[in-house]
């Protein structure tokens, strides 16, 4: 290849090397070719007399693309092949410096030899897939965006690397691609504002790029952003600001956009690589005609790389074999990296004649092994000094790194903790540490995953203080060396309590980890206290991951005690296997709540619990699990909520709960999106069901078809339904009726919630009559936001007041009843046949006006136990006057709810005569169905604002001393 030559990139060289005639040529031709392009014709062009003079008023005046396209075309008229020549040999000086740049990132790699070749090997699919895409829609649609997806060291930038390396021998995508122009994260998060021009030209000497060459045929060109996801994008942006001007010097984010779009470089091809579990606004870059291709090793690859890793057929079989057993170390598998280690470790236990079946069960054996292994295997490590040194400094800096977002150290950092550049040689030997591809001056562990096992170690370790002095504060750090989840390495620390895992290491080091004890002490006093608190937990899988790397059954046991209420989210199937381990030990256990997104077929082990089971929630198509979960005699609510529910599950629910098995009480169908033609359905499970005594059906637009369905489903003689909320159903008064007539009829039906329909006077005015009837069995009715008036409350009273002797709660909340519609309330509550105990009038439109009557209730009523007034404007005199009742002797009130602080300070002199009342202060929130009179936060309301890393430990500042100090420990909150 040709030495680079700067003036390959000179307009003025080339200018110079025309005689005077040829110039003058070139300026005539010049207007042609402006012309032709469409650009505009400047006058001073024509004025220009020498070529210094042109070239100046052509760079200032047109972009580099149309400059060097009209130069090329002028040259080749007047017969000038060799500057013809010397302007297309620059498309190859492109290959040369992408070669030379990935040369150098692949020769950083932590493998080689049979790992590299193997690597190729596998992901030869990849290369073709990424060939095809490219070359194949090169002569159709073009603007093609290739996604290269894979998790962390899955291998994306060494496909990346392969693949530009392949195009610069001319293997791949040759006649498609001729320019490369690449950017990584590293160089992205460095840059704040960039042009087109600046990002083509990051890559060449002097940044002397032939812009005009690559942007006049943009279908040649192919992008490269690498790890997107590590870059700080703003994609939340309006597209109006998108720009289109290859000049224009814009945010890094908005040129990235901008070539997305195609917004510029129209014609050209992106190659952006990311991992999938990314920031959810770069999944919405991904475009129908784009095409995504995900990086993993299949199991097959796995097998091929077992044999050629171990070059003994019989021990490859029988190590992959163990493998496939263990559904954790097939997770481990997934990753090259962490193949490699899963491989070396097994090798060296089978060669010395160790178990593998007892010794690598965990990812805490594998490490343990592994680092142990590096430690005693390299020659130049001697003693056990050396080896307790080495161990000490480097779990040291991975838990200072984790704590201060430091995945990359430089060279200073590993002096602050001790380490020699000996020692440094030693640990990229022993693959403990490998040198960073970005940027190259520093080091980062062999994969996250042996970074936070080093600071699980470090956490049982006597560890002095040390700085990161790559980590100021200050410092704007890269999305990936962000970590706020230390999840991973509690986990590691439960398997380090397991003796015999921790004994591999101790033995390695010849001493024993000092704070384990500490640890255990600790561990056992948080678990009761996490037991007794279970909002300090959004969900248990974190602790069950801990517990199942720990092994060890008498401190699952002991920890699972503490639990009477559980939370498990599985989504694999590795999930569901690790929550079972640990639920078959939790006899304690009352509540689970459950819920599976994820379809793993048959494959799950037989489920064994005891306990009564009351919140459960699953994916349909998780059929096996499903139907073993809910036959278990002691479960007794079905969550359906916010899940499809197709004619399929209807039929499994009806199998299921009319089975002499099946105990389920409870069954609900929050916001599941079903309509009139589902009641049948229901009812149909109402009728077969035989312990079905409640039932939800809030936020379903069930309508008044679906209302006469449910209506004679509850009036069956087989029907045993005791309770049904239709919370927001899209009801209305022309339902009312069928309504009425349950009322009536239905001898098992005791509460009834009709809240946020459109009922209207008319249709409570039904319901009102069927309530006068002594026939009448109901207990509970919730009639809140039903857009009722003042109208109705007559009607309403002398259903209180006649015949009915069931009635105990009504709730007329949200709704324009005014005092005019109190009064006959009152009157009615004052009347010895009402037997009502809970009165819920929040936000009527009340003044003081209505305080009088609602005091001489508060006298003479012998039943009414709870008042809700909240949000209601009563004042100062209301106040006063409610005070006069609330201090009867003869108030029998125990709840009043909510007034304001102003009212409070009014009646707390009440408390001092009334000690049975209690003053509810928060107003009712409407949600799913909940009770308007429930002025208590409900369990599962409130979401948790606790992860489990901030529940175990508070991470400090710095490790303590074995002198004393704040060390990371398991201090119960």
């Amino acid at each position: 290849m040709a030495e680079w030559d700067p003036t390959d990139f000179d307009l003025l060289y080339y200018l110079e090397k025309l005689s005077d005639e040829e110039f003058q040529s070139f300026k005539n031709h010049l207007q042609q070719f402006m012309q032709q392009f469409g650009l505009i014709q400047i006058p001073s062009v024509n004025l220009a007399r020498t070529q210094k003079e042109l070239s100046k008023v052509l760079i200032t005046s047109y972009e580099s693309q149309h400059i060097w396209n009209m130069a090329y075309n002028i040259f080749l008229k007047l017969g000038k092949h060799d500057l013809c020549t010397k302007i297309n040999r620059r498309q190859k000086l492109n290959k040369y410096f992408m070669k030379k740049k990935f040369q150098d990132l692949s020769e950083q790699g932590p493998f080689s030899g049979i790992n590299y070749r193997f690597y190729c090997e596998v992901t030869e699919d990849v290369f073709y897939t990424l060939e095809l895409s490219i070359d194949f829609t090169a002569s159709s649609t073009g603007n093609l965006n290739v996604f290269l997806l894979g998790d962390g060291a899955s291998g994306k930038s060494m496909v990346i690397t392969t693949a530009v390396l392949e195009w610069t021998e001319g293997e791949m995508w040759r006649d498609t691609i001729s320019y490369v122009v690449h950017l990584s994260s590293h160089e992205a998060n460095e840059m704040t504002n960039c042009s087109l021009i600046q990002l083509i030209a990051k890559d060449w000497p002097n940044r002397l790029a032939p812009i005009g060459d690559i942007l006049s045929d943009p279908e040649k060109v192919l992008f490269i952003f690498e790890d997107l996801d590590n870059i700080h994008f703003d994609f939340h942006m309006d597209e109006s600001l998108l720009c289109s001007d290859s000049r224009q010097i814009v945010p890094i984010s908005i040129l990235f956009l901008s070539l997305l779009r195609r917004k510029m470089a129209s014609g050209s091809w992106l190659l952006i690589s990311s991992r999938p579990n990314c920031d959810p606004s770069i999944k919405t870059l991904m475009g129908e005609k784009d095409r995504c291709v995900f990086l993993e090793l299949s199991e097959d690859d796995k097998e091929k790389y077992f044999d050629l890793f171990f070059k003994d057929k019989q021990k490859a079989e029988a190590a992959f074999a163990h493998v496939l057993e263990n559904e954790i170390l097939v997770d481990l598998c997934q990753v090259p990296v962490l193949c490699w280690i899963v491989c070396t470790v097994l090798k060296h236990q089978m060669d010395r004649g160790e178990d593998i079946r007892l010794s690598c069960q965990t990812p805490t054996d594998i490490y343990a092994h592994f680092l142990a292994g590096a430690l005693t295997s390299e020659a130049r490590i001697t003693t056990n000094h050396h080896r307790l040194f080495l161990l000490n400094s480097v779990c040291l800096l991975a838990f200072q790194g984790l704590f201060q977002n430091t995945l990359n150290f430089c060279s200073i950092d590993l002096r602050n903790v001790g380490l020699t550049q000996e020692d440094i040689f030693l640990l990229q030997t022993t693959k403990i540490l490998l040198q960073s591809s970005r940027p190259t001056s520093h080091y980062k562990f062999l994969h996250l995953n042996i970074q936070e096992f080093c600071a699980a170690v470090a956490c049982l370790m006597a560890a002095t203080d040390c700085s990161i002095p790559s980590a100021p504060e200050n410092k704007r750090k890269e999305k990936r060396e962000l970590y706020n989840d230390f999840s991973p390495v509690i986990t590691f620390i439960f398997g380090l309590l397991n003796e015999k895992k921790r004994e591999v290491l101790e033995n390695a080091i010849g001493r024993r980890l000092p704070r384990v004890a500490y640890f255990g002490q600790n561990l056992l006093m948080l678990m009761r206290h996490l037991g007794n608190n279970p909002i300090l937990l959004e969900h248990h899988m974190p602790l069950f991951y801990s517990l199942f790397e720990n092994q060890k059954e008498e401190l699952v046991k002991a920890i699972m005690s503490f639990f009477s209420e559980v939370t498990v989210h599985i989504h694999t199937y590795t999930d569901l296997m690790v929550s079972l381990y640990c639920l078959q030990h939790c006899h304690p256990l009352k509540t689970l709540k459950l819920c599976v997104q994820y379809n793993v077929e048959n494959r799950y082990p037989a489920v064994k619990l005891t306990p009564r089971l009351s919140h459960f929630s699953v994916d349909t198509k998780f059929d096996n699990l499903f139907r073993s979960m809910v036959r278990n005699r002691n479960l007794t609510f079905l969550n359906m909520n916010h899940m499809p529910i197709s004619l399929n599950t209807f039929s499994l629910l009806r199998e299921i709960l009319s089975g002499p098995t099946c105990s389920i009480q409870h069954l609900s169908f929050v916001n599941c999106h079903l309509q009139a033609s589902a009641c049948a359905e229901i009812s149909s499970i109402l009728i077969s069901s035989r312990q079905l005594k409640k039932l939800t059906l809030s936020h379903n637009p069930v309508r008044d078809d679906g209302m006469e369905i449910l209506c004679d489903a509850v009036l069956h003689p087989d029907c045993v339904l005791e309770s049904l909320t239709l919370f927001h159903c899209c009801l209305t008064q022309h339902c009312a009726f069928h309504i009425a007539n349950l009322l009536v009829l239905s001898r098992t039906l005791k509460h009834l919630d009709l809240c946020v329909n459109y009922l209207h006077d008319n249709g409570v005015q039904s319901l009102a009559v069927a309530l006068s009837f002594a026939e009448c069995q109901l207990q509970e009715i919730e009639l809140s936001n039903c857009f009722l008036t003042s109208d109705i409350c007559q009607h309403i009273a002398s259903a209180l007041i006649y015949h009915n002797l069931y009635l105990r709660r009504l709730e007329l909340g949200h709704n324009n009843i005014g005092d005019a519609g109190v009064v006959p309330l009152c009157y009615a509550l004052q009347h010895p046949n009402c037997k009502l105990e809970a009165l819920g009038l929040e936000k009527c439109e009340l003044t003081s006006a209505c305080c009088q009557s609602l005091t001489f209730v508060l006298m003479s009523s012998k039943t009414l136990k709870t008042l809700n007034l909240s949000e209601n404007n009563l004042g100062n005199e209301g106040a006063r006057k409610l005070a006069e009742g609330l201090g009867h002797p003869a108030c029998v009130l125990e709840a009043l709810g909510a007034l304001n602080a102003e009212t409070q300070r009014l009646l707390m002199a009440v408390r001092q005569r009334n000690t049975r009342l209690v003053f509810l202060y928060q107003p009712c929130v409407i949600r799913e169905g909940r009770q308007f009179s429930d002025f208590h936060s409900q369990p599962g309301s409130m979401k948790s604002n606790y992860t489990w890393q901030s529940v175990f430990f508070k991470v400090p500042r710095s490790f303590a001393s074995t002198t004393g100090g704040t060390a990371v420990s398991g201090y119960p909150l």
